[in-house]
C-alpha cells in the first residue's frame, strides 16, 4: 500500500475533507490489531490530528459545496428515476387503480397531472437508497464511531421496512377500505371516483404505513442508547395505544373512524414487536 504523504495544508485547493481523514484512518486501521475498546477510542496520529484541525477549519463555502453536490446528485437521480416511471406510469397506475375498478376524470387536466404525481412519487421512492445515502454521507463526518456502527446497519433495514410497509397497506389494508367505502352504494347511490382525488386517497394512505413500519428501527436504536427499557415500553403501553388512534386519525385522508383503526393497528403490532425485542433479544 502506497505509503500516506502529508500534503501541503497552506494550499486551500489541497484541504483534506472530514471524509478523507475518516477513510485515511481506515485503510489504517486494516494495518494494526487491537480490542473493539480500543478502536472505540478516537486514537488518531499526529498526521491525522493535523488533518482534522484543518477539515475543522474548512470554511461554510467548503461545506456549502459538498452540499451542492449532493444535492446535484441527487436530484439527477430522482430525475432520472421520475422518467423511468414516467415510462412505466400505465403500468403503476393500473396497479394504484386496480382495488377501485373504472376511474373517471372531471377535468381537462386531472388525468395529465396525475400521471406527473404517480410518476412522481414512484420516483422519490425508486431513487430513495441513493438520495438517502448522500443525506447518510453528508451527515456521516459529524457522527462518532458508535453512531457510525449504528447508521451502517439502519439504512438498509430502514428501507426495506419502509417498503415492506407500503407492500402490507397496498395488498391488504387499502383493498379493504376501498370496498368498505364502496360497500355505502345503493341502487340509486352509485360510486364515481375522481382519478386525482382516488390517487390522492391511495398515496395518502400508503405512505404512511411505510414511515409506521419503521418504529423497529427507531425503538431498537433509542434502546441501544439506552434511552429506553422494556420495563419502561411495558408501563407506556396504555399510552402507546391511544396515541396510536391520535397519530391515526392525524394522518389519515378521510376522518372516518375505519381508516384510522386501520393505521392504528399496525402501529399497535409493531410496537409489541419492537417489546418483544428490546426484552428478549437486546435484554434491556
Amino acid at each position: 500500500m502506497e505509503a500516506f504523504r502529508v500534503r501541503d495544508f497552506n494550499d486551500p485547493k489541497r484541504k483534506p475533507s472530514l471524509n478523507s481523514v475518516i477513510e485515511q484512518r481506515n485503510r489504517q486501521a486494516t494495518l494494526r490489531t487491537g480490542t473493539a475498546d480500543e478502536e472505540d477510542k478516537e486514537v488518531y496520529t499526529e498526521s491525522e490530528a493535523k488533518m482534522m484541525a484543518e477539515a475543522g477549519a474548512m470554511s461554510l463555502v467548503g461545506h456549502l459545496s459538498e452540499l451542492r453536490r449532493r444535492i446535484i446528485i441527487s436530484v439527477v437521480c430522482i430525475v432520472i428515476a421520475f422518467g423511468i416511471a414516467y415510462y412505466y406510469v400505465d403500468d403503476l397506475l393500473q396497479l394504484l387503480i386496480a382495488p377501485a375498478g373504472k376511474l373517471y376524470y372531471m377535468r381537462p387536466t386531472e388525468a395529465f397531472f396525475t400521471y406527473m404525481k404517480v410518476a412522481l412519487v414512484g420516483g422519490l421512492i425508486g431513487a430513495s437508497p441513493i438520495w438517502l445515502y448522500q443525506v447518510w454521507a453528508f451527515v456521516k463526518p459529524a457522527l462518532s464511531t458508535k453512531e457510525r456502527r449504528l447508521t451502517n446497519w439502519f439504512l438498509p433495514f430502514a428501507i426495506i421496512l419502509f417498503l415492506i410497509g407500503i407492500v402490507f397497506s397496498y395488498f391488504l389494508v387499502l383493498p379493504a377500505a376501498v370496498a368498505f367505502f364502496i360497500g355505502f352504494s345503493t341502487d340509486e347511490l352509485q360510486p364515481m371516483f375522481s382519478i386525482g382525488q382516488y390517487v390522492d386517497f391511495v398515496i395518502a394512505f400508503i405512505l404512511p404505513f411505510g414511515i409506521i413500519f419503521e418504529l423497529p428501527i427507531i425503538m431498537i436504536i433509542l434502546a441501544k442508547m439506552n434511552m429506553v427499557t422494556s420495563a419502561m415500553l411495558k408501563k407506556k403501553r396504555k399510552i402507546f395505544i391511544f396515541l396510536s388512534f391520535v397519530i391515526g386519525a392525524a394522518i389519515s385522508p378521510t376522518p372516518d373512524m375505519f381508516s384510522q383503526t386501520m393505521i392504528a393497528l399496525p402501529m399497535i403490532l409493531l410496537y409489541e414487536v419492537s417489546l418483544w425485542i428490546v426484552s428478549r433479544v437486546m435484554k434491556k
